[in-house]
């Protein structure tokens, strides 16, 4: 490696920034030839940092810095590589020995160049470039992937009016990306804050994706070797703790959220009003996410028990619910239950259908008295109380179909039936009513 080193210091940059990926394609191939997983050692890395990032190697060196036209020519350098090399471990290694976090003071160099590399990609759509920070994704600490999610957001959602039509436009190119990419963004919008809140023409678009394929959000779990144990501190196999908080937490934020005039001052007629414009729209984008998400969880059982791992591996973590349903509380007790009662009921309303579908599909693995103590400081909420003392789920019973669990507790008399509450929202149309759980002794009601 020192003596191409020498060779690329006598190179400008750009130059220099070429042939080292060449150099490195030429020695990761080798190695693959030996070696199907080989290891990144200290010497490839130190030369992208040096030569990519313009990182210096001797201490007290001033870094160079490329000026904009460079960095966008040494943006289309790195997508011409990864779309000209056909073999996809060599694209993947060269990828992760560029942009792995390695916990120095090149890190902030490399995240900014991974996220205009990867924006790029979505604009000419180059998808190995999008299959490999895929990867990069699943197998990068959630604190980079948040950071990623963000620059995606902020070029393709919030600069320029519009530019989200683009970004739509890679669901089709590269639903393996799509599928990561909605786990960062739910990770990063949790709804702790009105800055936290997603914005409408990414909701909109993440509800449109899911909406026309609910499996989409499967991919990265159906597609993944896995064990029981889940590592800490990277992304979920799938975004539906994500999507659930979102569902869950939407009318409680969006209640909680002042909206502002031009001059700073709340505008007290459009706070009153918020079930017109752009609070409408996202209330009936939450309404239609939730309700691919219930879908997307009665399809867990089969593909849990065909991996073999129904019973062992919940995909939504009971710890994950424990600080959804702190969340709920707090909101709730910050709201004036008399002006948000029916955000407080739809909310709860939507925890607890969560909640019996997930258990039901094998997807949640708790207990009923691990229910009861998670919930028994929220406010009180008919559904939820029956998914408290109702059936959850049970061993298979060779007698039964699939998908089916047999009673274990009869409801008391005074929650046998839901009784018919007002609407949440009155302005906005019903749904139809859909059974999704054989057996269960109260029907499914649909938010509104």
């Amino acid at each position: 490696m020192s003596d191409i080193r020498h060779s690329l210091l006598r190179r400008d940059a750009l130059s220099a920034a070429k042939e080292v990926l060449y150099h490195l394609d030429i020695y990761f191939s080798s190695q693959l030839q030996s070696a199907p997983l080989p290891i990144v050692d200290k010497g490839p890395v130190e030369l992208l940092e040096e030569f990519v990032f313009q990182v210096p190697k001797e201490r007290g060196a001033q870094p160079k810095r490329l000026n904009s036209l460079q960095e966008l020519q040494l943006l289309e350098i790195m997508c011409s590589y990864f779309q000209e090399q056909s073999k996809d471990s060599v694209r993947q290694i060269i990828f992760s020995s560029l942009f792995s976090p390695q916990g120095n003071k090149a890190d902030d160099s490399r995240m900014s160049l991974l996220g205009k590399l990867v924006s790029m990609a979505v604009a000419v759509c180059r998808i190995p470039v999008l299959e490999c920070a895929a990867s990069w994704l699943q197998r990068t600490p959630v604190v980079y992937c948040v950071r990623l999610a963000r620059a995606l957001v902020d070029d393709y959602c919030c600069l320029v009016p519009g530019s989200v039509q683009t970004l739509k436009q890679i669901f089709s190119a590269s639903p393996r990306f799509c599928c990561q990419f909605i786990t960062s963004v739910t990770a990063l919008y949790d709804l702790s804050s009105d800055d936290l809140i997603p914005p409408l023409d990414l909701l909109e678009m993440i509800v449109g994706w899911i909406f026309e394929d609910p499996r989409l959000i499967l991919i990265t779990f159906l597609n993944t070797p896995l064990a029981a144990n889940l590592p800490i501190g990277f992304l979920e196999l799938t975004p539906l703790i994500g999507l659930i908080r979102w569902c869950v937490k939407a009318p409680l934020a969006y209640k909680r959220r002042k909206p502002c005039l031009s001059n700073g001052h709340v505008g007290h007629k459009v706070a009153k009003d918020s079930g017109t414009g752009p609070d409408r729209d996202s209330h009936l984008l939450y309404s239609k996410l939730h309700l691919s998400v219930l879908q997307v969880l009665m399809t867990l059982q089969l593909h849990l028990t065909e991996k073999n791992l129904y019973g062992r591996l919940g995909l939504i973590l009971f710890d994950h619910m424990v600080p959804l349903v702190e969340d709920i509380n707090r909101l709730a007790d910050e709201l004036n239950p008399l002006n948000a009662s029916q955000e407080i009921e739809l909310a709860l309303d939507r925890l607890a259908q969560a909640l019996q579908v997930a258990m039901a599909s094998g997807a949640l693995l708790c207990t009923r008295d691990d229910l009861r103590t998670l919930c028994s400081r929220l406010p009180h909420n008919n559904l939820l109380q029956l998914v408290i003392s109702g059936p959850v789920q049970q061993p298979p019973h060779t007698a039964l179909p699939p998908g089916f669990y047999p009673h274990i507790h009869t409801p008391p008399l005074a929650y046998g039936a839901v009784p018919a509450h007002p609407a949440a929202h009155p302005a906005l149309p019903t749904h139809p009513g859909h059974t999704f759980i054989s057996g269960v002794t109260f029907p499914f009601r649909p938010i509104r």
